[in-house]
């Protein structure tokens, strides 16, 4: 029974001995080949300038579409404005339209040519207003979707600073990972 403790523990202690002697040819294999091959902290640093270039490119590529959803925005709201403009003048005609409609009616009679070109352009205006109306709604509907564009890429444009804040940090710290951990 005490040999075999002392057969096991040697047998440990061999074992013990041979892993910390391979970690330390691991150690020492890792330091000469940083000298003559690429340093792995550089390779993090050249990634890290990379995803900086990409997120800078993401964010001008976002603020242009900002740009662009805040001038369809404006576009859009014209084009409402204008809308406006033409239900109104409608409506105007349309209630002039009727007047004279009655008007023609009492002068002519009610199967008079003027009642009937009276009736017809009533009819128009009546189109017009519902086009006019159809057009408003969807340039509301434009508006709404202009400005879920716009909030998304204001969003992306803060997740990229972010992204930029976080790879510029991450640059610092290999660099100054790579100046204090170098071996000469």
């Amino acid at each position: 029974m005490d040999l075999d403790k002392i057969v096991r523990r040697g047998l440990t202690g061999f074992a013990l001995a041979g892993l910390l002697s391979v970690g330390a040819w691991a150690q020492s294999q890792t330091s000469s080949g940083s000298t003559t091959g690429s340093n792995p902290s550089s390779d993090d640093v050249k990634q890290d300038t990379k995803d900086i270039h990409k997120d800078k490119k993401d964010i001008r590529k976002d603020r242009r579409d900002i740009r662009s959803d805040k001038r369809d925005i404006a576009k859009d709201k014209r084009d409402m404005r204008s809308d406006r403009r033409d239900i109104r003048k409608d409506k105007k005609d349309l209630a002039n339209d009727v007047v004279e409609r009655k008007e023609d009616v009492n002068k002519y009679g009610k199967n008079s040519q003027q009642v009937k070109r009276d009736t017809a352009d009533i009819r128009a205006d009546r189109k017009d207003l519902a086009k006019d109306g159809k057009d408003m709604k969807a340039d509301k509907s434009d508006v709404r979707h202009d400005v879920a564009d716009l909030h998304k890429d204001q969003k992306d444009v803060q997740k990229d600073q972010k992204d930029l804040k976080s790879d510029k940090r991450d640059v610092r710290r290999d660099g100054k990972n790579r100046r204090h951990n170098h071996k000469g």
